[in-house]
């Protein structure tokens, strides 16, 4: 018995639908990958770049880092922490750049989205915690530190200081940190312009917790620089609770 043979209409029609369904399972995979991405970023890391000088030797201009949002909600923050955190208001100038519009900003919002791009960084702060609340913090002692809680914190180590000065700030100061909040400073003390230079706005230069995004846990651009940012929890080992 012979079977006549089909047209070749017939014979391209399963081959039409399986190109259809290949094409529908990428985008549910691209769509399943973005989803993903947005929620990573949203609860997870995130990532930024480092617009100025304030924050070297430890981060340099230009340096991409990723922030864990995660662990925080649990563990907290600590005194050495470098943390990236929303502008409490009167920090950064007003951006003379408009956000980039059409197009353009369609495809900016969804990398920003989904973490490749951190267009978003300039809106942004990054600094060292000096300050927990309750702490009370002044400048500077004999040796040139700054002391929490009547406790001298050695910060040569991470500090980005003229050559032959020992001293944490030129500035002096003596402030305690209010519930809810944190007293931050940039490890490039010469050219940071961090809690010390904001008392007149409403905040007062401390930072509320509700502002920051999280803790800095890695370098990831350039290459040279990848890795893990050193603890400076030593630093601020001896220093004791705030009092009640």
């Amino acid at each position: 018995m012979t079977t006549e043979p089909q047209p070749a209409s017939a014979r391209a029609r399963p081959r039409g639908r399986g190109a259809l369904i290949f094409l529908r399972d990428v985008a549910l995979i691209v769509v399943i990958a973005v989803v993903a991405s947005v929620v990573i970023k949203a609860f997870v890391v995130r990532s930024f770049y480092i617009p100025s000088a304030s924050m070297e030797r430890t981060l340099m201009t230009g340096d991409r880092i990723l922030v864990d949002e995660l662990t925080v909600d649990w563990t907290g923050y600590d005194r050495g922490d470098v943390v990236v955190f929303e502008d409490p208001g009167g920090w950064l100038p007003t951006s003379a750049t408009p956000s980039p519009g059409g197009v353009a900003g369609v495809i900016d919002w969804a990398l920003t989205a989904v973490g490749i791009s951190a267009s978003d960084s300039e809106d942004h702060l990054v600094k060292r915690i000096i300050g927990l609340p309750g702490d009370h913090i002044t400048c500077c002692n004999a040796l040139g530190q700054i002391e929490v809680n009547g406790v001298g914190v050695d910060e040569l180590d991470y500090l980005d200081l003229p050559d032959g000065s020992s001293l944490a700030s030129t500035t002096d100061f003596d402030v305690t940190v209010p519930e809810g909040s944190l007293w931050v400073m940039g490890d490039n003390r010469n050219r940071s312009q961090d809690s010390r230079y904001h008392a007149d706005q409403p905040g007062g230069g401390f930072v509320p917790l509700d502002n920051v995004v999280g803790r800095v846990v890695l370098r990831t651009w350039p290459l040279s620089h990848f890795g893990t940012l050193a603890s400076a929890s030593d630093a601020f080992m001896g220093v004791p609770d705030a009092a009640e």
